[in-house]
Formats: structure tokens, sequence, C-alpha cells
């Protein structure tokens, strides 16, 4: 039964918003789930502003009647963020989608929350400048620096919090705050924004960033290669960055993963072999050493099938094919759904983590292919489980559980990128100990009536 009190917030918002208000079941569906495994929830409304001035109005609208607000981008998330258990208001923030100022001598570039990395990127061409955060999904940025996201150009360029210089952020009483400047850095106080910067939406609305901005590389050199196994590459790896290789993307992709890249692209041929995706950024005499330095270190653990993509056609390619990996990895399951899970280990124990995790997918008799930012510690499994299949569902999340401790254990972390929503919070007392009682803390001073996306990343009862 619907809340008296949300009751009344909607219709407070339906004269502020008229028709950008809806309670339509279509839209409300759309807006009651994201990307993850996770039973939908629908809200009661969704309201889609135009404006931070609007989202504020929103915000003290529900502030007064005690309504719950869960920001919502385009629904990209993966561990149920965008979720509103509780009902209230889902504040779509996709038509606040513009880039408002590049800062080309600055390096950064001011945006409205609703613009994703691909339309920024596309802005930015004439410019000579890139943004670098590349999740798999075109999420918007906004949404990109409330989940902390990340991607495969992190091990050269950071992730989201490296990224975010400052924010326009709306807090749950409708007050709009500001915090950092265009300044590289600053020792003024408590750095607020990257507090925002992973919030998931639990202590305030993003309405404005300040990101930074790279200089496009001069030559880029891109190309792939097999490995018998997957404590060779890692080392490869370890070895060339410790050597001071600076290598702009390095993913690796299990054997199990190759073999649906070749099922869903007919094009590809590769080996049905552990591999590494590597691209090198620079000038031509920067890459070409590069080149020849990883080449030396790889053929030491004996990596085979190398392949060069240097033609801007082939490397959109070869990059398009590690984004698409998801639909790849159903493509050994038709019909199957993906339950995915990631998690993040130091450097030195990712060959271990991954040899045990893969002990772990064999005891779950589940097929669970395995890719990841390997410079970084990070990897992912998309768990393939038939849709409705209640055992399977439950051994998916026995495995996702096994790899979760198993990267605590190794001194890690749940979530290296995909963040808490509702799939990670029971994690969350043992991987922080006494500190997730202060997050509850900052939680209930920045957000006393639990407006905010209730229910994730922190738990106020």
């Amino acid at each position: 039964m619907q809340n008296p009190k949300h009751d009344a917030a909607i219709e407070a918002l339906r004269n502020l918003l008229g028709e950008r208000l809806s309670t339509g079941s279509s839209i409300r569906e759309i807006h009651g789930r994201d990307e993850a495994y996770t039973p939908p929830s629908l809200p009661d409304a969704v309201a889609f502003p135009n404006s931070t001035a609007e989202v504020s109005q929103i915000a003290k609208v529900c502030a007064q009647h005690g309504c719950p607000m869960v920001p919502f981008g385009i629904g990209t998330s993966l561990e149920g963020h965008v979720v509103p258990i509780h009902g209230g208001v889902s504040i779509d923030t996709s038509r606040m989608n513009q880039v408002l100022e590049i800062r080309d001598q600055d390096l950064n570039a001011v945006v409205q929350p609703g613009v994703t990395r691909k339309q920024l990127n596309t802005e930015l061409r004439a410019s000579g400048l890139m943004f670098t955060v590349d999740p798999g999904a075109d999420a918007t940025i906004g949404g990109m620096a409330a989940t902390r996201a990340s991607g495969t150009n992190a091990v050269r360029y950071g992730t989201m919090r490296e990224n975010v210089l400052a924010l326009e952020v709306v807090l749950s009483d409708g007050e709009i705050i500001r915090t950092g400047s265009q300044a590289r850095k600053s020792s003024a106080g408590y750095d607020l924004t990257h507090l925002f910067v992973g919030s998931e939406g639990t202590l305030g609305i993003i309405t404005q960033l300040t990101v930074r901005l790279f200089g496009q590389p001069e030559v880029i050199r891109a190309a792939t290669c097999a490995f018998d196994t997957v404590d060779d590459a890692v080392e490869t790896v370890i070895l060339a960055i410790q050597t001071g290789i600076p290598l702009a993307r390095v993913e690796l992709l299990d054997e199990m993963q190759m073999r649906g890249m070749n099922l869903y692209n007919t094009q590809m041929d590769f080996l049905e072999k552990t591999h590494l995706f590597l691209e090198f950024h620079g000038t031509d005499a920067d890459t070409t050493e590069q080149v020849e330095m990883f080449k030396a270190i790889s053929d030491d653990y004996g990596a085979s099938a190398f392949q060069w993509a240097e033609k801007a056609e082939d490397r959109t390619a070869l990059w398009q094919a590690r984004h698409d990996a998801y639909y790849a990895a159903k493509a050994l399951r038709p019909g199957s759904e993906g339950f995915i899970t990631d998690c993040c280990v130091p450097i030195s124990k990712l060959a271990e983590c991954i040899t045990r995790t893969k002990v772990e997918i064999i005891r779950s008799g589940l097929i669970a292919p395995l890719l990841g930012h390997v410079g970084d510690g990070n990897f992912h499994l998309v768990i393939l489980i038939e849709p409705g299949n209640i055992a399977e569902l439950e051994a998916a999340n026995q495995l996702s559980e096994a790899i979760n401790l198993l990267a605590l254990e190794l001194g890690g972390t749940v979530t290296g990128e995909h963040g808490v929503g509702l799939g990670k919070i029971k994690y969350m007392q043992a991987e922080h100990g006494g500190a997730y009682g202060l997050m509850g803390r900052i939680k209930h001073s920045i957000d006393p009536q639990n407006l905010m996306n209730p229910g994730k990343l922190v738990n106020l009862t």
C-alpha cells in the first residue's frame, strides 16, 4: 500500500513539474531496476528535472513530506543502486545533459550529470582532449561519479576518484552546495568532493561536475597476446609495471571469455587461452620503446599469438570487443542471464585470487568467464544462470560470496568498481570494521531523515 506521505509529496511535485512527473506503470518499471540481478521495486513516481533549481525544489518537497529520493541516470549500475526499495520518488537526471564549458587550457570540463562519457568525448574531439574514464556501458557522468566508476584506462589515467575536481550537490533538504574548485589541488579543509564521489546517492544528488581531461595521444598502439597460464599473464604485467612501462590499458581475459568472444563475433579467431589486451600511448618513439620492452618481458613468460592493431578502426574493434564482453559471455550459454560480480586485490595477490576463484567456479558447477583490469588487481565474473532457476541463482550467490570473502582474506575489497548498492552491503562491516560505523554517522549527519537512497551503502535504523 502506498504511503500517504508519499501521496502528498507526489501531489505537490505534480504541481511543480506537470507532465515531467510520471506515475505511469511503464516509466516506474524502468526506474525500478538496473542491470543487476536484483529483484525490482517500483518508485511511487518518477521526476524529470531540467535544472539544479528544480532538483532543489523536488528535494524540499520530499523532505517536507518524509518521502525517499533515489537519483537515477540511465540505469546501468550493477549492484541494485537505483532500485527504490522504500518507494518514493526516482529523480531521473538524464535530461540535465549539457556540456556547460570546456576549459582547454585548464584541462577540464564542466558538465551536467546526465552527460554520457561518449557524448563528452564527441564534443571534445576537435579540442584534442579526452575524458578517460570508460566503464563498459555508456553511463552518465553523474552516475559514474556516484559509484566511483573506472574502466580499462584506470591503470594509467585513474578512476572517477582521480578525475572529478569539483561538484555541485543538492542535499536532502534542498540546500545546494559546491565542493572543490578548478585548481588541481587544495589543502583547504575536508575533501568533500571525494566524500560524494562513491556515495551512491545516499548523501545528495549530484547536479554538476568539473572533470579532468587529458590530451589525446599522438600515437596509440594496441595488441593482444596469449599465455598458457593466468600466472604467466599476471606476472608479465607486474614486471612491466615495476619496470616503469606506462601501460595505458592492460586487460586480462581467461580462456572461457575468449571462447565467448569467438562465438559472439565470428570475425574474431582468438586462441582459447588466457589473453592480455594492451594499449600504449605516447609519441612514435615512446610507444615503439614501450612495445619492445613489453614484448621482451612477455617472451620470458611464454607469450604467443601477438596481434597488433595500429589502424584506428582495428583498435576500435578490439576495444569494442572488450566492452562487449558481457554479451560474449552470454554466447557461451544462449538464453542465460548474467549474474555479475567483481572484486579487487593487491596486484601481488591477483594470480592467487584468480586461481582460487577458478576452483570455486568448478565447485559451483556453473559457467563463469573471467575478465579484469589486471593492471590494478580488479576482475569480474559473469556467472551464467538459467532464468527462473532458483537452484542456479542460489549457487551464483554462493559463488559470489566465496569470491568476495576471498578478496577480503587477501587484503582486498569486495568491489573495485561496481559499488555497494544492495548486492555488497552485507560485506561492509567485514571490510571496514569500525570505519563502517563512521560512515553511518556521516550519513546521519548529512541526511538525518534517511531520505537519500535509503537502504544502500549503509543501513540506518
